[in-house]
């Protein structure tokens, strides 16, 4: 019976890592293929796959899907993801989501992990990068871990980033999260830690396939070391996987101007940017800069 149970744990193990394998690396379709495999009956198997499932559908935009399907009788590890799904799609009013949000927060009496995640993603998005942190500290797990890093990256806090890389390293050194976070650092720390950052992310897709977010993530690396044209062609294959892909869009719109490509491209992109990502911070901050130029140039005409 002890081996039965060895083995059903191990099957448990190896089938959640391609779930959330294919989930952390951006590959959001197979994630979802894999999820909907028919789950044995033992352990939590069932509930982890549908919480990866829906995660995919979020980060695919398929917000109707997660907001039908996680009702107010979901368990408290599935109805964080329809919050987020509200959020995310803008039709609820922000405030009250965040307000909800704190109050499941102040009743959570033991970690749950799924609403940790939630809380820091929409303070993260809210740029309240400190009740974000605040919100994973208690967290132990790898993906709070690596989550804590990138916030600490966008507050330009390299070294906060570098000693929570260091926590997940001696949590799990050979993890894929481990091995993103490992580059996101050496991303941010630029110079001959960029080609360290590609040969990671090239790892990554020689073992586990090539998505947008990878590719993208080699154009960053590209960028950094000043190689344009390089990071247009990858840039142009990471359009192919997804087309309407926000990072390839505004790295692609970036890349325009070094290279001085045609202008129609550029402007072609930025309508893409407008239309499917209106809220987005990037279109919020061109949309401020626009109404600052034109009020310098009317100061100056």
């Amino acid at each position: 019976m002890t081996d039965i149970v060895k083995q059903a744990e191990s099957y448990e193990a190896n089938e959640l890592f391609d779930i959330k394998n294919s989930f952390y690396i951006g590959n959001y379709q197979q994630c979802i293929i894999d999820s909907q495999s028919e789950p044995p009956n033992y352990g939590n198997l069932r509930l982890q796959r549908d919480i990866y499932m829906y995660r995919a559908y979020l980060a695919q935009k398929k917000f109707n899907i997660v907001i039908a399907e996680i009702g107010n009788n979901a368990t408290p590890e599935l109805k964080p993801f329809r919050l987020l799904a509200e959020y995310l799609q803008g039709q609820v009013d922000k405030n009250s989501i965040i307000k909800s949000l704190e109050q499941e927060i102040q009743s959570m009496y033991e970690i749950n992990h799924s609403l940790v995640i939630v809380a820091a993603t929409i303070y993260n998005h809210e740029n309240n990068f400190e009740l974000a942190l605040k919100v994973l500290k208690d967290d132990d797990t790898l993906e709070a871990m690596a989550l804590s890093l990138i916030i600490y990256l966008r507050m330009n806090r390299v070294d906060l980033a570098t000693k929570e890389f260091k926590k997940l390293r001696d949590k799990d050194e050979d993890a894929t999260l481990t091995q993103m976070a490992q580059a996101w650092l050496n991303l941010a720390l630029g110079g001959e830690k960029l080609q360290e950052a590609y040969y990671i992310f090239q790892e990554l897709t020689d073992k586990y396939g090539i998505t947008a977010l990878l590719l993208n993530s080699q154009a960053a690396c590209y960028i950094g070391q000043g190689d344009y044209k390089k990071a247009e062609i990858t840039l142009q294959d990471a359009l192919e996987k997804d087309s309407n892909n926000i990072d390839s869009l505004v790295n692609s719109i970036f890349i325009a101007s070094h290279l001085k490509l045609s202008s129609d491209v550029a402007k072609r992109q930025l309508n893409m940017l407008k239309d499917s990502f209106a809220s987005s911070e990037f279109i919020k901050n061109y949309y401020e800069k626009e109404i600052e130029f034109d009020s310098l140039s009317k100061i100056y005409q």
